[in-house]
Order: C-alpha cells, then structure tokens, then sequence
C-alpha cells in the first residue's frame, strides 16, 4: 500500500484542480458577456401613453434609463420626434379554469394583453400592430382571499415587467428607421 506524504496532493484533488482550471479557461473564452441596453436607431420617442397607465410608466422608464433616447410625452413636442409609440390597447384579464364539484372556483387564468405599433412620424409603420400576451395560472381558496389577492397583484405586476422587456427588445431589434 503506497502511503501519501503529507504535502502530496492526492489523484482525486489533481483532478479536481485541473477539472476547475479547464472549466475556467472555457468559459472566458466563450464570449459570455452581460446584457447591455440596446443600441437604438432613433434617439426620441413620442409616446401618448396615459400618466395612469402602469405599463406606460415602466415602459417610459426603462427606455430613457438607457440613457440614449428621449422621451417625449408632451404633444406640442411631437415634432421633434424620430418615432412614435402607440399602445393601442392594455388590458388585463381574468378567466376561470376549473371549479369544484359544488361551483366553486379552485383556478383563474390571469392574462395581461397589450396591442401597440411604432412608426415615423411621417407615418412609416416600423413595427406594425402587434399583440403580446402573457398568462398566468393561479389557484383559489376562499379561506386565503386576501393573501391570494395580493398573489394575483404580485403576478399581473411581473407579466406587466415582462411585456415591458419583451417590447424593449422589438425596439433593440431594429436596425434602421
């Protein structure tokens, strides 16, 4: 039996380094870099979208947190406008999914839908009316109504955040006006 000197490292731990040093050097070669904002063709945006509008809220936020378009929202304005945002619809819904045998609900399907289009201010369609939908699945008991209540707020919240991504993408992925 071949005894180890103490300062020797054994097979298992020469594996275990070189196994971490190849995993290392493939991953900094791969190109692996973090999400930046996009690179816009235009450097301001009208939007009509209304103050009370939560999805226009995030979405007039995230735009000009990129630090290179302009938001406009004052209609006097418009003409110093590249392009033209247009939400021609938001609207959240609630459907039933399931009940139990004696006609109670035990599931809802929470959709949140937006419908919008992007276009030049000489009327140039860049994006034309296009519909995004994200949906939910979220079960009900009647002795947790507020807390599912609350749950359901939480997740209209995070589709609304995801349809805000979703349309700063189209706007990232074009590549001229």
């Amino acid at each position: 039996m071949t005894q180890l000197l103490p300062d020797q490292p054994n097979r298992r731990q020469v594996m275990m380094r070189c196994g971490t040093a190849s995993g290392l050097l493939l991953l900094s070669a791969c190109g692996f870099e973090l999400r930046k904002a996009p690179d816009y063709p235009f450097k301001t945006l009208f939007t009509g979208l209304p103050e009370t509008s939560a999805f226009g809220q995030e979405l007039k936020r995230n735009i000009a947190a990129s630090g290179k378009v302009e938001v406009i929202t004052n209609p006097k304005e418009i003409e110093r406008a590249d392009v033209i945002f247009e939400l021609l619809a938001e609207l959240p819904e609630k459907v039933i999914l399931s009940r139990t045998s004696t006609g109670a609900v035990r599931e809802f399907q929470l959709r949140f839908r937006i419908r919008f289009r992007l276009r030049t201010r000489e009327g140039y369609e860049l994006i034309p009316d296009t519909e995004l939908v994200q949906e939910r699945d979220i079960s009900f008991n009647e002795s947790a109504a507020l807390s599912k209540e609350s749950e359901e707020q939480l997740l209209y919240r995070d589709m609304r955040s995801d349809l805000v991504q979703q349309v700063l993408r189209r706007l990232g992925a074009l590549r001229q006006l």
